[in-house]
């Protein structure tokens, strides 16, 4: 299928399948918000159920303590409830 003719969700899923990324990367390669993304990549998991695979989430983890235990696994939460800081990287998504 030609690349033009294809959904940004479509392209978004092919990506997933070659690289695990977070929704920031995915925003920036397609040129959409993150919040845009996040939402195509929760419908591309809705869309996976009853085919042979899955979407993977890598949680968001504080780089400063490795906290990774964070009730919303999408989002990427403002800080570590365990030592405050700031400094917590993107849940990565893949599509295996």
């Amino acid at each position: 299928m030609r690349e033009a003719s294809r959904t940004t969700r479509e392209r978004i899923a092919d990506r997933l399948r070659d690289q695990p990324l977070p929704a920031g990367t995915l925003a920036r390669e397609f040129d959409i918000r993150a919040a845009t993304a996040l939402d195509h990549v929760q419908h591309i998991a809705r869309s996976l159920d009853g085919t042979d695979e899955e979407l993977l989430v890598a949680p968001p983890e504080c780089e400063q303590c490795g906290f990774t235990d964070f009730d919303d696994l999408v989002n990427r939460p403002s800080r570590c409830p365990e030592c405050k800081n700031e400094g917590v990287a993107e849940p990565v998504f893949s599509v295996e």
